[in-house]
């Protein structure tokens, strides 16, 4: 299936820092408002979009779930002469800071780039020395008078870089997680024959601490879940093969554990045999640092859920750039989309696993 990269494009280039996710929040419901039963906006600004069951007696619940909040920085000062120093909304290796174009999203959008010390006028120890973020600010071109028309302490920041397809692959800025946004809206849009109520939700926060599955997991409360997110893709020079979590192009990734989580052997073993049934192309992921909303599905819902994820390969995770194959992103949505049909074929019982 040929994925639709203008929409993965505009999904990826639209703002929405952990906090601040009202313009990203907004662009999903244009895309799925004519594809649900149901839609509603929770207090913490998770978007819960419902699909109801066509064979569902019990009231059973799936839950998927994609966040789509993306690392992101706060304005944390301005100084005299409109320089700003920020703090990070989510996990970033500091040495692919240096000179990354941004956007200041206050009252008005202001383009900005990370600068940095130059390297002519640094010590030998300061040269030798990793980059903190610290070290970082950020140039608007404005003075200090100008910089406070527009922002405050609190601004939200985002990074900004061009989509580009690269050979076979996609390339762009916030593919963790919207990556797997545009497949759950693909997913939507698809989903004909669910047998069990189908709760889609778009969750906030998650760089920052899975918040928005917490608390969405806790409302809805399902039986079954799955978290859609990225993982990594280190199928690139120097990595040996038994260190590798995935690899580009070799389909979808079920999960079997992440640090947070270690995924319900029946999901896992559901999804591997529906993926085998269907000829989905997938790939075991075992993620030893780094969590996803998987955990708050799993474990928040009042009386928990038979929870795994389906896991997108990506390469150069919280860089400045991301890259995935449009094969793997594809195998994700086929994968979920079969299983949400036939969840209901599958013996859960424990005793007979």
């Amino acid at each position: 299936m040929k994925i639709n990269t203008d929409l993965l494009k505009e999904i990826c280039n639209t703002p929405g820092a952990p906090g601040y996710e009202s313009k990203i929040r907004g662009r999903i419901i244009q895309e799925i408002e004519n594809h649900v039963d149901e839609l509603k906006i929770d207090n913490i600004g998770n978007i819960i979009a419902i699909k109801k069951g066509s064979d569902n007696p019990d009231n059973k619940k799936f839950m998927l779930a994609a966040h789509m909040d993306e690392i992101s920085f706060i304005v944390t000062h301005i100084d005299d002469n409109g320089f700003l120093k920020f703090h990070t909304l989510g996990g970033f290796d500091p040495k692919t800071l240096t000179s990354m174009r941004v956007t200041v999203h206050g009252s008005k959008d202001l383009v900005g780039v990370m600068g940095s010390k130059p390297i002519h006028i640094m010590t030998p120890d300061e040269r030798n020395a990793a980059p903190k973020i610290k070290d970082f600010y950020i140039d608007l071109g404005l003075p200090k008078e100008e910089v406070e028309k527009y922002v405050e302490i609190g601004t939200p920041i985002t990074r900004r870089q061009e989509f580009l397809e690269i050979g076979e692959l996609v390339n762009g800025k916030s593919m963790d997680n919207r990556i797997s946004v545009f497949i759950l809206i693909e997913v939507l849009k698809r989903l004909q024959q669910n047998p069990y109520d189908v709760y889609a939700v778009f969750t906030v926060q998650e760089e920052v601490g899975i918040r928005g599955a917490n608390v969405s997991s806790h409302t809805i409360n399902p039986d079954f879940g799955l978290a859609i997110d990225v993982t990594i893709a280190n199928d690139t020079p120097g990595i040996p093969d038994f260190e590798k979590v995935t690899e580009l192009g070799k389909g979808t990734a079920i999960k079997v554990m992440d640090s947070a989580t270690i995924c319900d052997y029946r999901m896992v073993k559901f999804l591997k045999q529906t993926a085998n049934k269907n000829g989905i192309k997938w790939q075991a992921e075992i993620l030893t640092a780094g969590g996803t909303d998987t955990a708050g599905i799993q474990r928040m819902g009042k009386n928990g859920a038979i929870a795994g994820a389906i896991s997108i390969p990506l390469r150069y995770v919280h860089q400045v750039i991301e890259m995935a194959h449009p094969a793997d992103i594809s195998a994700s949505i086929e994968l979920i989309l079969a299983a949400s049909e036939v969840i209901n074929k599958f013996d859960w019982d424990h005793s007979n696993q």
